[in-house]
């Protein structure tokens, strides 16, 4: 049985690790406030531009855009977002599941995968499984800039462009509420459109100005980084939302196992109590 010295050594050390993850829930719990904010700020743009789009997917245009267009698939790329910091339980993992159960899916068909990252945690996973990677975002901080991620989406959509990849899916954690987040694998290029409405099922066509070509062209592009952005933003409120969750359950944790070693050191102590008692007695009953 351990002394009482090392007990309280223990208990010592987990009463100051449960100081740190405590202040640690605290810190996520003001820093998920800020990034909520963030994210509700640009979701409805987000969610405007896409009903917008799906439903331009679904007009007869002069101009067919190859975002549009299905071909025989033979590549994916897949952009996945991820936080620059751990210590947020699963939702990394969470979503690396789902991705890769996609690019599986995909293989099976005879259809290539390769990657492009955003996050530490995701770079450093598919760096060590051995994904193809073809373009890197890390350490964006709480507030990305949407400038910093327009690179890695020209990459991804000239590969596109050079009929280097077919398909396009953005792979991301989506904010349900403060204890739920939802990892999502959506697919980006081609663009779906949206369900056909009765009233609309005849030929029709919007009426654009300037030429349909550079008015499409610069629109889908905006509409794929916005979509990226969002998804960066959004992951940042799952991360803080996940931390803190996290870090609630470590300090919980720790004080379960400041109790059973508090009782430990009672029994210790007790022991060594009552065999000093056996022992002066038996002195005593030797003299």
């Amino acid at each position: 049985m351990a002394n009482t010295k090392e007990v309280r050594k223990q208990i010592a050390s987990i009463k100051g690790t449960q100081k740190i993850t405590s202040a640690m829930e605290m810190v996520a719990a003001s820093k998920m406030k800020k990034t909520q904010d963030n994210m509700l700020k640009g979701r409805p743009y987000s969610l405007k531009i896409k009903d917008v789009i799906t439903h331009m997917a679904s007009a007869s245009s002069e101009y067919p855009h190859p975002f549009y267009e299905e071909r025989t698939a033979k590549k994916a790329c897949f952009i996945i977002v991820s936080s620059d910091k751990g210590l947020c339980g699963g939702l990394n993992v969470n979503l690396f599941k789902q991705a890769i159960a996609k690019s599986a899916e995909l293989n099976e068909q005879g259809i290539e995968s390769c990657f492009a990252l955003i996050g530490t945690k995701a770079s450093g996973f598919f760096k060590s499984v051995g994904g193809q990677i073809v373009a890197v975002a890390e350490k964006l901080g709480d507030k990305p800039n949407p400038d910093d991620l327009i690179g890695l989406t020209k990459v991804v959509l000239d590969m596109h462009k050079n009929g280097d990849i077919d398909q396009a899916y953005l792979c991301s954690n989506g904010f349900v509420n403060t204890m739920t987040q939802q990892p999502n694998v959506e697919q980006l290029i081609p663009l779906a459109p949206a369900e056909q409405d009765d009233k609309i099922s005849t030929h029709w066509d919007y009426i654009y100005e300037p030429e349909a070509k550079e008015l499409l062209d610069g629109l889908l592009t905006r509409y794929i980084e916005s979509l990226v952005y969002q998804a960066v933003v959004e992951n940042n409120a799952c991360e803080q939302a996940a931390k803190m969750i996290a870090m609630k359950s470590a300090t919980d944790n720790a004080g379960d196992l400041i109790k059973e070693l508090e009782l430990l050191y009672n029994n210790v102590r007790q022991a060594a109590i009552t065999q000093e008692l056996s022992e002066i007695v038996g002195g005593a009953a030797a003299v």
